[in-house]
């Protein structure tokens, strides 16, 4: 297939996707006035319009690829009309369903700015401010959570990912053979094990699965009666593997478990990892930053003495999706696990310092991406316009308004309140007559179910759900600056109404 250049197009190329300067501004403009818009008008809307997958895919039109283009600013108008009548809004301010928080407006900005530079955050050469910008927001990001700044770190899309980090880097410093260039199987039949609280996210199967260690090779331990790992099994676990002939390499402690938020106990895992040699890895993905409190207790601050560490951005310090962050103590040990150099990278500009620190930083061999988009500066802006200060706060009144809706459960008449660690809240529709016997457990499991789908459909309140010991249970988590005392009274009013309502067509139906 070849291609030929016209006189003009030799020239001065006129490609399809351009805009001139005056074209751009006035774009920019209306849809920078029409997302003012939304953001001033967020708390009367809707959470959620409750519309099929036909009727959206209606919408869009089951046309082919246009064959023809279409003006810019039309095409921006009605793209912001189909995304603010059809989505769910996490930025509104009784959203409770998810950890995802909303949206800082600076971090929507950031993200303009920078796809504007559009830098491949992927070697220095390429991306030289950006990532200088991303180097100092994981030390930050390291020095609010009480983590050694000296460490390694990234950003990635979010936990998942920054879970993965830690789990790829564990497994190589602790397989004892060469897993790079054998694989996981490569001493015989000698399994890796790895030990995680049964409440954990489920990142930790999809790791075991991606990097060939199979589910299997998880052991679960079970928790206690505040949903937290216990630790002498851990330790009964970990000897009889090992008694087995197989290889415990990697422990898991949670800061805040997706359910109910609960801390594991991580000072105590944390000397157990040591005892036995184990990679100490904290998924802190939800929780992680309340390590930044002045009143965090001590298994919250025994996240500095992890190997390695998982926090999201996009949830406890409101930066637009995607951003998380992995922290490795040993910054080695992450570009040990990650570092492949093709022939065709010459990244390494000559510096004339012999120091470390002197030497320019390329990401592509600290984690799996080559070519990696600038996600740190709507973290950095954010962190500068408020502080550790503003972020401090922004965390502990989320943690009060969720006690302040556990408190609000708990003195209402028809309502059990269940659970309270951090800023999630469990608690269940349980009117007095309803309670007790096995029966009565199952009648209010499906009543709380329906109570759930009526409420998220409504579009008043979100809240999503948790099972506790069989309990269906409602589970409100609040990281949302938008939020207010008013927005959890009216969770609470809702709920009443809404189960009174489905109580009076049992009854009567």
């Amino acid at each position: 297939m070849t291609a030929t250049l016209d006189a003009a197009t030799a020239g001065r190329r006129a490609a399809p996707i351009a805009m001139d300067a005056a074209e751009f501004r006035q774009c920019g403009h209306a849809l920078i006035e029409t997302i003012a818009g939304l953001l001033e008008t967020l708390p009367e809307r809707p959470i959620v319009r409750n519309s099929s997958p036909k009727e959206l895919r209606g919408l869009l039109g089951g046309d082919g690829l246009p064959e023809h283009g279409a003006p810019a600013g039309e095409l921006l108008a009605e793209a912001a009309r189909l995304l603010f009548d059809n989505s769910l809004y996490n930025g509104h301010p009784r959203f409770m369903g998810y950890v995802t928080s909303p949206p800082s407006p600076i971090g929507m900005l950031a993200d303009l700015l920078a796809a504007a530079v559009n830098p491949n955050v992927g070697g220095w050469a390429l991306s030289p401010m950006a990532t200088e910008i991303e180097a100092q927001t994981v030390r930050w990001i390291a020095e609010l959570i009480g983590y050694p700044t000296e460490c390694g770190g990234l950003l990635v899309s979010g936990g998942n990912q920054a879970n993965f980090i830690g789990f790829l880097a564990a497994r190589l410093a602790r397989a004892g053979w060469d897993v790079q260039a054998t694989g996981t199987a490569g001493v015989g039949s000698r399994q890796l094990r790895a030990y995680t609280s049964a409440d954990t996210h489920t990142w930790i199967q999809k790791a075991a699965d991606m990097f060939g260690l199979g589910t299997d090779s998880i052991r679960w331990i079970p928790t206690d009666d505040k949903q937290r790992m216990d630790v002498d099994a851990l330790v009964r676990a970990v000897a009889a593997d090992r008694d087995a002939g197989d290889v415990p390499f990697l422990a898991v402690g949670t800061a805040g478990t997706v359910g109910t938020g609960a801390v594991d106990p991580l000072l105590r895992i944390a000397t157990i990892a040591q005892e036995h040699n184990l990679w100490f890895h904290v998924d802190g993905a939800y929780g992680g930053f309340a390590a930044a409190l002045p009143s965090a207790g001590e298994d919250l601050r025994a996240l500095a003495l992890a190997d390695s560490v998982a926090v999201d951005p996009h949830k406890w310090l409101y930066s637009p999706l995607e951003a998380g962050c992995a922290l490795v103590r040993d910054r080695e040990s992450l570009r040990h696990a990650f570092s492949y150099t093709p022939p065709y990278y010459h990244f390494d500009p000559s510096i004339e310092s012999d120091l470390p620190q002197d030497k320019p930083i390329n990401y592509y061999e600290y984690g799996p991406q080559n070519s990696r988009g600038f996600r740190a500066l709507k973290i950095w802006l954010g962190l500068r316009q408020i502080g550790r200060e503003g972020n401090v706060q922004q965390i502990s009144d989320d943690i009060a308004l969720a006690a302040e809706l556990y408190r609000l459960a708990d003195a209402h008449p028809d309502l059990e309140a269940l659970t309270h660690n951090l800023s999630i809240t469990t608690f269940r529709y349980a009117p007095p007559e309803l309670r007790g016997g096995e029966k009565a457990e199952q009648l209010l499991n499906a009543l709380n179910t329906s109570l759930l789908e009526r409420m998220q459909a409504g579009g008043e309140a979100f809240v999503s759900n948790a099972v506790l010991d069989g309990r269906f249970a409602l589970r409100a988590c609040i990281v949302n600056f938008r939020t207010s005392l008013s927005d959890v009274e009216a969770v609470i009013e809702i709920t009443v109404r809404l189960g009174n309502k489905l109580e009076a067509e049992l009854q009567s139906g």
